[in-house]
């Protein structure tokens, strides 16, 4: 079966965050979906770090205002950059390091 055209997938956002502890992917994810519980995301990248962990989430673009201001009033999690193209925030958080 061929695959969806692009216009058919739906829009998203990906958002890098960056935790200031050293923490586990399954750890994160299930913080995420308590915290981002009701909204539709999916952890992609995870770097853990010796002090910190360095993750990208894709969101949909309906919920991601609302995905940013529950991520940021999470205690130890920032937000760092956001884009619709996961390249320029993997770009993003490269420079970050």
């Amino acid at each position: 079966m061929p695959r969806a055209k692009k216009a058919a997938r739906g829009k998203h956002r990906w958002i890098a965050i960056k935790v200031n502890k050293s923490t586990r992917r399954d750890s994160l994810k299930k913080l995420l979906g308590e915290k981002l519980e009701g909204l539709e995301w999916k952890l992609f990248d995870s770097e853990k770090q010796s002090k910190r962990t360095l993750s990208i989430i894709k969101i949909t673009l309906s919920d991601y205002r609302q995905a940013l201001t529950k991520l940021n009033e999470i205690p130890g999690i920032e937000t760092i950059a956001s884009s619709g193209k996961i390249r320029l925030v993997r770009e993003r958080v490269k420079s970050y390091l």
